[in-house]
Parts: C-alpha cells; sequence; structure tokens
C-alpha cells in the first residue's frame, strides 16, 4: 500500500521529459501562496531541493512571488532607489553598460559568489579599471541589499567577493600662498566673489551657486548652506544638499561681506539692464550668483573661468573641488582641530575630512622635528645634568693623599682614626692606655 503523504510534504514526479519535479503550497514574502517547483536529473536531486526550501521557509525566507532576473530586477531597484538624482544617474549607468550585459539574463536568486566573481574577474581582465569594478560591485551589493530587505533572496554574493585593492589618486591642491595668487589674479573677474566663497569656506561648486540672497543674513553675519544647483536631465535645477550634514551655518567674515556686497551691486545693475528679460526668482528665492539674464550659474562655465585663470597666472593645475582640498589643509597646517573642520566642510563623518586634509613634507618635518626635540634634545640635557651633577660631588670630596693622611696615626698614637674620610669617629681608647700609665 502506497506511503500517504503528509500534509506541507509537498509531492515529487517523474516529467515526461525525463526530469524529476518537485513542488509545494508556500507562503511568498508578501503574503499569498503559490506553488514553488524545483528540478532534477534524479529524484533525489528533487527531494534535496525540496527539502532545501522547505527548511528555509520554516526559517522564516520565503519565495518571492514572481522570478527575477537581474536585469529586470535593476529596473525595478532604480525605480525605487532613495538617493539624489545624480546618484541614481550614476548607477542607473553602472546598470546599464556593466552589470545587465553580463548578469542581467541570470536568475536573481541563482546568482552565486563564483558567478559574481568570475563576472568581475573578467571585466578586470578585459581591462577594466580597478575603481570600475569597485563600482560596479558597489552598485550590484545595493540592488541585492534591496532585495535581501524585500525577502526576495536570502544572502548578498556580491559582498562576499574578493577585489583586488583600490587606492584613489590623492587629489590636487593649492598652497596658502598659490589661493591667494589665484585671487590676486581673478579680482578683475565678474565671478570674482563665488571664488572667495569657495576658498574660504571651502564649499562645494553646486553649494556656492546656490545659495539665494535669503541664506544672507547680512545684519546677524551669517551664511546659511542650505540647497545646492545641479544639472539634471539637461536642465539646472535648485535641489537637496548632498548630506543632513551639509546643511550648516558659516560666519559671514569681512572678506565674503565685501564680496557679497559688490555681487548685490552687479546683480541690481544686470537686472535693470535686462528689464522684462530677467528670469530670475522673487526676491526671496533670487539666486546671489546668475547670469546676465538671470538664469542660475552653469557650474561648467565655472569651471571654465577657473581653468582659464589658472594657467594665465602659470599656477598649478588642479580641479575646482581642489579648493575644497586646498582649504582643508590650510585649516589644517594652521591647527583646526579636525572636528571643526568637519563642521566647516558640512562632512557627516570626521575620516571623510581626512581625506581632504592633506601633508606635504614640509608638514612632515616640522612633526617630527618636534618629535626630534622631545626624545633626543631631553636626552642630552638628562645626560648634561648627570655629568653637572659628577663634577659637584668630586668637587666636595678630599684627596686620596688627605685621606690618607687622617689615617696614618702619630707617634703617640693620637692622630689615628677608623672610618671614611668624611665622617668623625671616637678614637680608639686602648690607644690612649700607655699614656695614662705614664702620666700615673
Amino acid at each position: 500500500m502506497p506511503r500517504t503523504r503528509a500534509n506541507g510534504e509537498g509531492t515529487v514526479y517523474l516529467r515526461a521529459d525525463g526530469r524529476y519535479e518537485a513542488a509545494i503550497m508556500l507562503p511568498t514574502s508578501s503574503g499569498k501562496r503559490t506553488r514553488k517547483r524545483v528540478y532534477g536529473k534524479t529524484q533525489r536531486e528533487a527531494r534535496e531541493k525540496l527539502a532545501h526550501i522547505i527548511e528555509e521557509a520554516r526559517r522564516g525566507i520565503f519565495p518571492s512571488e514572481r522570478a527575477w532576473k537581474v536585469g529586470e530586477y535593476l529596473d525595478y531597484w532604480l525605480e525605487r532607489e532613495k538617493r539624489r538624482p545624480l546618484t541614481r544617474k550614476r548607477h542607473e549607468a553602472v546598470a546599464r553598460l556593466h552589470i545587465k550585459p553580463g548578469l542581467g539574463h541570470l536568475r536573481l536568486d541563482g546568482l552565486t559568489v563564483r558567478i559574481v566573481q568570475n563576472f568581475l574577474d573578467e571585466h578586470l581582465t578585459d581591462g577594466k579599471s580597478v575603481a570600475t569594478i569597485h563600482q560596479i560591485r558597489k552598485v550590484l551589493s545595493a540592488a541585492l541589499t534591496y532585495a535581501m530587505r524585500q525577502e526576495i533572496i536570502s544572502r548578498n554574493v556580491a559582498r562576499l567577493v574578493e577585489l583586488p585593492r583600490y587606492k584613489s589618486k590623492e587629489a590636487q591642491h593649492w598652497t596658502p600662498d598659490e589661493t591667494t595668487r589665484f585671487l590676486d589674479a581673478a579680482r578683475p573677474d565678474p565671478l570674482y566673489p563665488v571664488f572667495v566663497l569657495l576658498a574660504l569656506y571651502g564649499l562645494r561648486r553646486g553649494e556656492a551657486i546656490g545659495i539665494r540672497w535669503r541664506d544672507v543674513d547680512f545684519d546677524g553675519g551669517v551664511l546659511r548652506i542650505r540647497q545646492q544647483v545641479q544639472r539634471i536631465d539637461g536642465e539646472l535645477r535648485q535641489v537637496e544638499l548632498k548630506t543632513e550634514s551639509s546643511m550648516r551655518d558659516e560666519p559671514l567674515l569681512a572678506t565674503a561681506l565685501e564680496a557679497l556686497q559688490c555681487q548685490r551691486e552687479v546683480q541690481a545693475a544686470a537686472r535693470a539692464e535686462a528689464g522684462d528679460d530677467w528670469q530670475g526668482g522673487s526676491d526671496e528665492d533670487e539666486l546671489v550668483f546668475t547670469t546676465r539674464t538671470g538664469r542660475p550659474l552653469e557650474s561648467h562655465n565655472l569651471a571654465r573661468s577657473f581653468m582659464r585663470i589658472c594657467e594665465a597666472t602659470g599656477l598649478p593645475r588642479i580641479t575646482i573641488h581642489g579648493l575644497r582640498h586646498s582649504n582643508a589643509t590650510t585649516q589644517k597646517d594652521l591647527q583646526v582641530h579636525s572636528r571643526d573642520i568637519q563642521a566647516i566642510l558640512g562632512h557627516g563623518d570626521v575620516r571623510t575630512t581626512g581625506i581632504y586634509e592633506h601633508v606635504d613634507l614640509a608638514s612632515k618635518q616640522n612633526a617630527l622635528q618636534k618629535v626630534e626635540a622631545r626624545l633626543f634634545t631631553s636626552a642630552a640635557n638628562r645626560e648634561r645634568n648627570r655629568q653637572t651633577s659628577r663634577q659637584e660631588t668630586s668637587a666636595s670630596t678630599p684627596s686620596s693623599s688627605e685621606s690618607q693622611q687622617k689615617k696614618t696615626p702619630t707617634p703617640d698614637g693620637l692622630g689615628a682614626f677608623f672610618g671614611g674620610s668624611s665622617q668623625t669617629r671616637t678614637g680608639d681608647t686602648r690607644l690612649f692606655r700607655p699614656l695614662l700609665y705614664q702620666l700615673s
């Protein structure tokens, strides 16, 4: 008599194509029930796969309602990714150009560490840079993490692959003297006020051109960083800042105050000249830095002016973001605390600030000279003190001839003393007995 299957045990049967199929009704991650099927070349293989999905269900890992392909799920994830527009755009490009061509046709729940490892190794062999490999793994890992949170997969295999070590190049920056040379040369330029804020506060260029007049408190002496301007999908937009810590208040220093007051006069003249063609906002939402017609300033135009002035003055070639690195390094050299630098630059983590603080040979020499003074100068002073102490002790100690003279007894025995030369001892009374006998 055939054995009756227990409820929840599933069924295994032979298919017409010669394979074995195992099936069972299980709840999905969304709460619905579906029939889960697995296949094997033998009945044993099919039963083992069935036992595996039953065990996962007992642990709370339920199958997805649909069998996702990697490419399909990447599109699904990108539509729901809660990131800034430019970040989503970069992730979309990495997924479209690198991940989908190699992994897009595979099942999402069928990805293994070996598959992803071989995929990345092939890209490296084909000449992709180490930085690109890290970006591919980063995007894939973010998508798989989202799938884990939705209980579509049970683990993120992208986190388990091994990658070659990657060290980003140190950003080029200027010394304070070079920054001063640049600002002197940029003074006649219409964008000079922007360069002042970039150099003085270490602002990101999107933050600088995103400042509105309502963010400048002339009476209270405060400059508020509240938004940035970026080009997204071919349009300049005023968008939120990079991180929460990027929203900050800076003291309105005298140099910045003077530059902003000059900019207000220049913009008022441009607005009057443009008349009805002025495309700026209202008085409160008006941007501080605009074109001649009131439109937001294009960051690429700012960068072109920056590079033009650099070439004219013969300064080392750096990016406009290099002014931010230059500002952080100058603060470090002036012994500003890292926490204060972090707050001024608007970093969420002080370790990020460390990336911006560059160390040159002069800084190393200054630090090591302090170590040298502490270790070796102090040791030399201690040695001189010991020598001086020995000399003083030697001067206060009688010579050996004087010590021998004290120890030699006189003919009558009265001069004989025992003990150290620096001590006073009572004479031995036995030496006095012959004299006492003669006197008696």
